[in-house]
């Protein structure tokens, strides 16, 4: 029920990142260009994500089905990339950071938000601007990113 979009992806990002427009970057063959968001530091302007949780246009980057890749498979720089922006109420499968010497734990129904410089979800903290995901399944101590059951809320 979202909008289905193509890109050119910037960066070697798997499917599950939350992508951002790259600033300053003209179309490719009427194609823009997307890299995990945050990863252009955008600290005192107007343009991208300058730290975790900032509100930003979430765009979901899905797996390449035309070269029959995974999930699991990343991107190259360069090539053509497929994303979804999703409706409140919509369930994907999105890439939960592991923040190694912690005990990140998820449980359902966790507010997440959206890793600068990632694009990778993480357990809500503090007073973000947006919270735009919930967790729909139990996570214990992961040890590596994990494709995660979530849920788009919209905020």
């Amino acid at each position: 029920r979202g909008r289905f979009l193509e890109c050119v992806v910037s960066g070697t990002p798997k499917p599950g990142t939350c992508m951002e427009l790259k600033t300053g970057t003209a179309a490719v063959g009427g194609r823009w260009t997307y890299e995990p968001a945050g990863t252009t530091a955008n600290v005192g302007v107007t343009q991208g994500m300058a730290a975790d949780g900032n509100r930003i246009v979430i765009a979901v980057l899905l797996p390449d089905h035309l070269q029959g890749k995974l999930a699991s498979d990343a991107y190259v720089s360069g090539t053509r990339g497929f994303l979804y922006f999703p409706l409140p109420g919509d369930e994907l499968n999105m890439l939960i950071e592991n923040q190694s010497g912690t005990t990140d734990d998820f449980a359902i129904g966790d507010k997440l938000i959206v890793d600068d410089g990632t694009g990778k979800l993480l357990i809500s903290a503090s007073t973000p601007e947006s919270e735009p995901f919930i967790c729909l399944e139990t996570i214990t101590d992961p040890t590596v990113d994990t494709l995660t059951w979530v849920m788009f809320t919209g905020v």
